[in-house]
């Protein structure tokens, strides 16, 4: 099962639910989501939180008052809280600012995943993030997808 903003979270009651953090800048990121929902296709009983959002508009105005945005940023934060593991891609063709900031946020969760591959423009403050709060690294998608794989067999199982 995979939902994007602004589905109901609560669908995913009882499934082992994984909140898809990381790269989006629409046109710059590549669509990594797409790749672990793949990667995992054939797992039971697991629910993937996209927040790459098939409507979002770029003329949105990225304030509090804007309700559009307010619900896009409240449905990935309660994501974020209610899931069981938060899988964090730094693509190195973006910024990502809302991404680091997440990371900060659920640095100290337990339930962090993080692939910050060569080139990304802080990848000396998240492997220190990383480092101080024990969060496991891989250097690449191909690596985050077979590590995500192994965490979700294991608890799935």
């Amino acid at each position: 099962m995979i939902l994007k903003p602004t589905s109901d979270l609560a669908l995913a009651a009882g499934r082992f639910t994984i909140f898809l953090a990381g790269s989006i800048e629409m046109g710059t990121a590549t669509d990594w989501q797409e790749r672990i929902a793949v990667e995992l296709s054939d797992v039971d009983n697991i629910c993937l939180l996209n927040p790459r959002r098939d409507d979002w508009d770029a003329s949105w105005k990225q304030e509090k008052s804007n309700a559009i945005f307010n619900e896009q940023v409240s449905w990935e934060l309660n994501g974020l809280e209610r899931s069981d593991l938060i899988v964090y891609y730094f693509s190195p063709e973006t910024k990502s600012p809302v991404t680091l900031l997440e990371l900060g946020l659920f640095a100290r969760s337990g339930k962090v995943i993080v692939c910050c591959p060569e080139g990304f423009w802080r990848k000396g403050n998240v492997d220190i993030v990383c480092e101080r709060f024990g969060i496991q690294q891989v250097d690449n998608l191909e690596g985050l997808m077979r590590e995500v794989r192994m965490i979700v067999t294991s608890k799935t199982q």
